[in-house]
C-alpha cells in the first residue's frame, strides 16, 4: 500500500452533489477520482479502478451504502478498502451504527467543498494507521 492517497471512488446518486464532490476531490484535492451513481455500478468498477478508499453516500436508490458496503467486504479485492460515508444522518448513533458496518469514518453533509480532501485524507491516514 503507499503512503499516499491517490484513487477514490465516489459513489452518490445525486449528480448536483457529484459534481460538486468531483470538483473538490479532483481540482482542490489532486485526487484520481471516479464516480459511480450506485452501489451494482460501485462493485462492478472497485477491481478495474482499484480505489484506496471509497467516499459513498448512505441513502441511495436500488442499494444503499450500508448495503453495497456490506457487498464490497464479500469481495477479496474490496474487504479491506476503507470506506467513508457521507449523509445528513449524522447523530452519535447513527454515527456508530455505520462504523459498527465497517466505515472508517462518516463526513456529514452539507460538507465543505474546500475542506472536503483534507477530511477524506486524514480519515484514510487513520484507517491505513490502524
Amino acid at each position: 500500500m503507499t503512503d499516499e492517497l491517490i484513487n477514490i471512488l465516489y459513489v452518490e446518486d445525486d449528480e448536483s452533489i457529484a459534481q460538486v464532490v468531483m470538483m473538490a476531490l479532483e481540482e482542490l484535492g489532486g485526487f484520481t477520482a471516479m464516480h459511480c451513481d450506485g452501489g451494482q455500478k460501485a462493485l462492478d468498477a472497485v477491481a478495474g479502478f482499484a480505489p484506496q478508499l471509497i467516499l459513498m453516500d448512505v441513502m441511495m436508490p436500488r442499494m444503499s451504502g450500508p448495503e453495497t458496503l456490506e457487498n464490497l467486504k464479500q469481495m477479496p479485492e474490496a474487504r479491506d478498502i476503507p470506506v467513508v460515508f457521507m449523509t445528513a444522518k449524522v447523530q452519535t448513533h447513527e454515527k456508530e451504527y455505520y462504523r459498527s458496518l465497517g466505515a472508517v469514518g462518516v463526513i456529514a453533509k452539507p460538507f465543505d467543498p474546500m475542506t472536503l480532501s483534507d477530511q477524506v485524507t486524514a480519515l484514510w491516514r487513520q484507517a491505513v494507521a490502524a
